[in-house]
């Protein structure tokens, strides 16, 4: 049955999701990015599209029905008051989340040094996004964002991270200190990024197991959490740049871990 009213309880639950009111839930809009959580296979609540859609999507749809996710046609003035774009293609998807250990992103006992990634108050959808993006293309296990950070499943974080908020161990509201603890617990070490940092980034030893820190794009890191870092790092840069954006920085830190790691197995080239 056609959806013809902004007040049905559906979309007044979809909307609660999309603007982060409802736990565990995603809201998913387009057909990339469901078509990227499709393969990611997370749980499918609800799917939402307009009666007139393109092959692409009814491909997913019928996709979606065959995993049982339930199919609600909606008029399409109904559905732009719950789209998060301008430009809709007209199909919304509402999904769980996955779960993942917490303690399995420090690293799983005889396995390879853990990397992951510690975002100190981002307050940006699209640094958020961008860097969930390159710390999965990095291989990080996975990212944890304290408190104060930007939603890293509001649609626009979503939309920049390209499908990998949906594979990547994503935490969120994270306490700094307890974090600070639990790495300490499983050895490894806590690295801060800074303008003024000791050390530059591709003078440390990124073959061991490290936590690192990327804070706010305006204060940086915050006092309490340098104070507890085992080291502080910065990037080189050429006068009078004195940063870079906090997504561009963790590009440029979280591949020369990379590149070091690689080395010390012996491997060259891309993949």
């Amino acid at each position: 049955m056609l959806i013809t009213s902004p007040a049905n309880e559906r979309l007044k639950h979809a909307r609660r999701v999309r603007d982060g009111r409802e736990g565990d839930l995603i809201f998913i809009e387009g057909e990339r990015l469901i078509e990227e959580c499709l393969q990611a296979g997370l749980i499918l609540r609800d799917c939402f599209h307009i009666p007139d859609i393109s092959p692409r999507s009814r491909a997913i749809i019928e996709e979606l029905e065959e995993r049982g996710c339930p199919i609600h046609p909606t008029a399409d003035e109904v559905l732009a008051t719950l789209s998060d774009t301008v430009n809709t293609q007209g199909l919304i998807v509402l999904a769980e989340r996955r779960h993942f250990s917490i303690e399995s992103v420090m690293g799983p006992p005889g396995g390879s040094p853990p990397l992951a990634v510690c975002l100190d108050a981002v307050q940006d959808p699209g640094n958020m996004g961008t860097i969930m993006r390159t710390a999965e293309a990095a291989g990080v296990n996975g990212l944890l964002a304290l408190k104060g950070s930007v939603d890293a499943f509001a649609p626009k974080t979503l939309r920049s991270a390209m499908g990998s908020a949906f594979r990547l161990p994503v935490f969120t509201d994270q306490d700094a200190e307890a974090i600070v603890e639990l790495a300490q617990s499983a050895g490894l070490m806590i690295v801060a990024t800074a303008a003024d940092g000791d050390i530059v980034h591709s003078d440390f030893d990124w073959t061991q197991p490290v936590l690192i820190v990327f804070g706010n794009e305006a204060r940086g890191v915050q006092p309490q959490l340098l104070e507890r870092s085992d080291a502080v790092l910065r990037i080189p840069l050429c006068a009078p740049v004195e940063s870079l954006n906090v997504a561009a920085a963790a590009a440029v830190v979280l591949f020369e871990a990379v590149r070091q790691r690689r080395e010390a197995q012996g491997r060259t080239g891309c993949s």
